[in-house]
């Protein structure tokens, strides 16, 4: 009881309702994500080609503007930002579950537990769910921008590993708890249940708004920040190093494998392994294994360079997809501990995903925060995660199309005859993603060897200067 009330008393209020609203948020998003594809297709009649790449850009978006918002933040203010990012999201998410009742009013569809579609698939009015994802995504962008320079700014050097540890474990939870939502609605409710999702979503984040406005009524933590014009002028800085751009390239074929835990696994295993399957719940054990191995494991690496840690995280990830394809070539036996052997292997690949991330992810920011000039260290780490918006455009677009290809949604077929046939060969968009991940990792080690002959060069061009 007194460790609570000291750690209560060591950090200030906004850090507190800071973390809490970072829990709602995390809620909101990773429930209303790992069903995005589901939705886009399932609800809206989108393609997977056409749901995968609107999924791609959004996530893309997310990845890429942070920066940007942050810079905005910064000019109005902490209460200010949320107030905005916390509105923008109630009204986006309240978007997504009201869209589908507009459509159903025009007798362009039936929902229930399977919506029945009539003329919704060559009707324009569905492509109106752009802006509400934009709505989301910029509202999101500024919760990326925001709580975590209030973590940094609210902590001293003292607690501010304790601080962000704490920030870490609100993230996990509201994630986790926003995944385990999705399971009992779509089970309840079919395809009505993916809509009704999104209520929820805008719960957690109206919740969030009004703690805001509340507690925050009269709270103050602007700060001087970074105009515009200097991050897109370090923006340009960052593109045109090639060695951190080469290096973003080359770690984009991980997060492309990575990203397949929204873009591929819940319409793969659903479709495969029967409407049965939780790929809410699969999703999860991603981040229960960062949770339990990325501090051993980094202690572990701890004396290897960050491209050798990295490196081995790159080969696991071939290891991860090769794990996944192996469900479908089980199939054959009647469960595996319980489960069905495609959902049982995908675990398990999920598993491998975790365990590469522990080796690349953190040494990665190491690695990225070296190579920037001293004192734009967090200028250019705003940018770090460029690979993320790489990768989920391409990510989530070959997803589309490996899924359209290899594991076409069976309602698109007269009967379940047809569908076997045409996914009789499900586990080759696996192979795709085993290749993805082979080739990145080759490339990681050539890359290692050329930057070390060029610094090699250039501590001998040093040394030859200063004789």
């Amino acid at each position: 009881m007194n460790d609570r009330v000291s750690s209560k008393a060591e950090f200030p209020r906004v850090f507190w309702i800071a973390n809490g609203v970072e829990l709602l948020e995390r809620a909101a998003y990773y429930g209303v994500f790992i069903v995005i594809t589901l939705y886009l297709s399932r609800i809206l009649g989108f393609t997977d080609v056409e749901a995968a790449w609107l999924a791609g850009s959004f996530s893309a978006g997310l990845y890429f503007l942070p920066t940007f918002s942050g810079a905005l933040a910064d000019k109005i203010g902490f209460r200010g930002a949320l107030l905005l990012a916390f509105g923008l999201l109630t009204i986006g998410y309240s978007g997504l579950a009201l869209f589908p009742a507009l459509l159903e009013s025009q007798g362009l569809v039936e929902y229930g537990k399977e919506a029945i579609y009539h003329g919704l698939k060559e009707a324009d009015i569905r492509w109106a769910i752009v802006p509400i994802l934009v709505v989301i995504m910029i509202g999101g962008s500024f919760i990326k921008a925001v709580i975590t320079g209030t973590v940094a700014k609210s902590t001293t050097t003292a607690n501010r590993a304790k601080g962000f540890s704490i920030f870490y474990m609100m993230v996990n939870i509201g994630a986790f708890s926003g995944k385990t939502v999705v399971k009992p609605l779509r089970e309840s409710m079919g395809d009505l249940g993916l809509i009704n999702l999104n209520y929820f979503a805008a719960t957690m984040t109206l919740i969030a708004f009004v703690s805001i406005y509340i507690f925050f009524k009269n709270a103050e933590t602007n700060s001087e920040g970074k105009s515009l014009g200097e991050i897109w002028s370090a923006l340009t800085r960052v593109v045109s190093n090639g060695r951190l751009i080469s290096l973003t390239i080359i770690i984009s074929g991980f997060w492309m494998v990575q990203h397949q835990l929204y873009a591929t696994m819940p319409k793969y295993v659903l479709r495969m392994a029967g409407e049965g399957s939780s790929p809410s719940w699969y999703a999860n054990v991603n981040p229960l294994v960062v949770f339990l191995s990325v501090s051993l494991v980094t202690a572990v690496m701890n004396k290897r360079s960050a491209l050798s840690s990295m490196t081995i995280g790159m080969f696991i990830m071939p290891v991860s997809a090769l794990l996944m394809a192996s469900g479908n070539m089980l199939a054959g036996n009647e469960s595996i501990m319980g489960m069905h052997p495609i959902a049982f292997m995908m675990i398990i690949g999920i598993v491998f995903q975790g365990l590469a991330e522990c080796f690349i992810s953190p040494r990665f920011l190491e690695y990225f925060s070296l190579q920037a000039p001293k004192g734009e260290e967090g200028l250019y780490l705003g940018f770090s995660h460029l690979h993320s918006f790489i990768s989920s455009l391409l990510g989530f677009g070959l997803s589309g199309y490996l899924l359209e290809a290899y594991c076409p949604d069976p309602r698109i077929f007269d009967n379940h005859a047809q569908w076997v046939e045409a996914s009789s060969h499900a586990h080759y968009i696996w192979y795709f993603f085993a290749g993805i991940a082979t080739v990145s990792a080759v490339s990681l080690i050539i890359y290692g060897m050329i930057i070390k002959r060029i610094d090699a060069n250039k501590a001998e061009e040093a040394e030859f200067a200063t004789a």
